[in-house]
């Protein structure tokens, strides 16, 4: 089943060089890249982003550090894209990831790991009429 996701990498990817390494990734599964775009974001698109978190004790953190500098923000179309990227992200803390996954060899943080892909088919088209409203 075709479908679309979004992804984000985050501003450690973008410090770290690594936004055509963890491009190349997807690409190479077979996702094809409908939009993309290099972006700064301020604390009314991170809150809108990461809605269900505000809340949380972790989310200051988390807010601080994807305002801090700039982010890729795109949306992949693939069989099963949602899964798909969620399997090459891995584990959320990166050193817990499994070797083989963009956290497992790339990560070392809970925090700055790199990637967000959409969760669940909901989430994809709640993210990609947030960042990419033209294609919602």
């Amino acid at each position: 089943m075709t479908q679309r996701t979004f992804v984000l990498l985050k501003p450690d990817a973008v410090r770290r060089g690594l936004v055509g390494t963890l491009l190349a990734r997807f690409e190479a599964k077979g996702l094809e890249i409908v939009a993309m775009e290099l972006r700064h974001i301020d604390g009314e698109q991170a809150d809108a982003h990461y809605a269900e978190h505000v809340e949380r004790d972790f989310y200051p953190p988390l807010r601080d550090f994807v305002t801090s500098g700039p982010l890729v923000a795109l949306v992949l179309q693939g069989d099963e894209a949602i899964e798909v990227v969620r399997t090459l992200n891995g584990a959320t803390d990166g050193r817990k990831a499994a070797p083989g996954t963009i956290r497992g060899d790339l990560s070392l943080s809970n925090r700055e790991n790199l990637v967000h892909g959409s969760d669940s088919p909901e989430s994809a088209e709640r993210e990609i009429a947030l960042w990419f409203p033209g294609l919602a």
